[in-house]
């Protein structure tokens, strides 16, 4: 079968031929038939060989959707011909985070050498992919599999940031985006529909800020040196009660420490690397201050729920396996527009 993997330290990702793997006792075969690319497949790839913590070839792809085709000994919870998406923080399923369904938190992962399809387990990029468990895959519902298929990191992520600051989006609040990429125009839509707050989106060109107001962003401006005192303006100079940051770079959180109003709260949710001072004095009072990681099972449910609702869609391109070199290079230079979707079967 054809795979996208990082085969080497420092190496481009390359489409290759494997073989087709087997399911073993308690797993599940996939016939892949739509996978995500994401921002994150560039940190793996970025990482020297010290920091992997995994062997390579790796085949990426945290984002997958596709049909059952075959099952291991002890699998009676599906069945050959599902359409499934797949949860991708993947856990031990036993600790008291796994237990919550919560197993993007799960306590020992790293002890046990657990890792994501596609970020240190084989992933989804490919015409087939194992799933270690059937825990790790929910039903599609029939929702169209290369819409679906963001929605398990694109979607999840933000609605799980999201969720927790909703109590405080009451009427006459203002929720601030930064980055209004792939995560982020997602995350626009879920502010509108789980929420009153007046939506402010920033990033850094105007074809980004165009597809925020297709979303739904009741302001779009540019990401620079005068956004703060903009957001500050629109806000009466109080600030924003939730700043959601889906780029996570040190200019970007600054910008979100200085736009969040009292009591308010800043997701970092971007892996640019960034990190934001919290002390007295340092951020507004009694600002809380967090860096979220995907979303639970249940939660993955819940954004499939509202896809089917018609109230989340993802703006997609797709590529056929053999471009996905070429996706990789425009997700790089910042020209997808919103999520880049593989097709491994065509």
């Amino acid at each position: 079968m054809k795979a996208v993997q990082y085969r080497a330290v420092g190496a481009a990702p390359e489409v290759v031929r494997i073989p087709v793997p087997a399911p073993g006792p308690g797993q599940v075969l996939l016939r892949v038939t739509a996978a995500g690319l994401c921002h994150s497949d560039f940190a793996v790839m970025s990482r020297p060989a010290e920091q992997l913590g995994f062997p390579l070839p790796l085949t990426l792809g945290h984002e997958g959707v596709g049909t059952v085709t075959e099952v291991g000994d002890g699998v009676t919870d599906v069945a050959v011909g599902d359409a499934v998406a797949v949860y991708g923080p993947w856990g031990c399923g036993t600790c008291v985070k796994c237990a919550e369904g919560k197993e993007n938190y799960c306590l020992r992962a790293r002890e046990l050498g657990i890792f994501p399809p596609g970020l240190g387990a084989p992933g989804a990029m490919a015409e087939y992919m194992i799933v270690d468990s059937p825990r790790h895959i929910v039903p599609l519902g029939g929702l169209d599999p290369v819409q679906a298929v963001p929605l398990t990191d694109a979607g999840l992520t933000p609605y799980h940031a999201i969720k927790r600051s909703l109590p405080k989006l009451v009427p006459g609040s203002t929720a601030v985006v930064i980055g209004t990429g792939g995560l982020g125009h997602v995350a626009i839509q879920l502010l509108r529909e789980l929420s009153p707050a007046w939506v402010i989106a920033l990033d850094v060109n105007e074809e980004k800020l165009a597809l925020a107001r297709e979303v739904g962003a009741h302001e779009a401006i540019l990401s620079d040196a005068e956004s703060v005192g903009m957001v500050r303006e629109l806000t009466g100079g109080r600030g924003a009660e939730a700043v959601f940051d889906f780029v996570g770079a040190a200019p970007t959180v600054a910008m979100a420490g200085s736009c969040v109003a009292v009591e308010g709260d800043v997701a970092i949710v971007g892996i640019g690397g960034g990190s934001l001072a919290v002390g007295f004095g340092t951020t507004p009072y009694e600002v809380s201050v967090t860096a979220p990681y995907w979303g639970s099972r249940s939660e993955l449910m819940e954004v499939l729920d509202l896809a089917r609702a018609d109230v989340i869609s993802v703006h997609v391109e797709t590529y056929g396996i053999d471009d996905t070199p070429t996706a990789y290079q425009r997700l790089h230079d910042g020209t997808v527009r919103g999520r880049a979707v593989i097709l491994p079967q065509e």
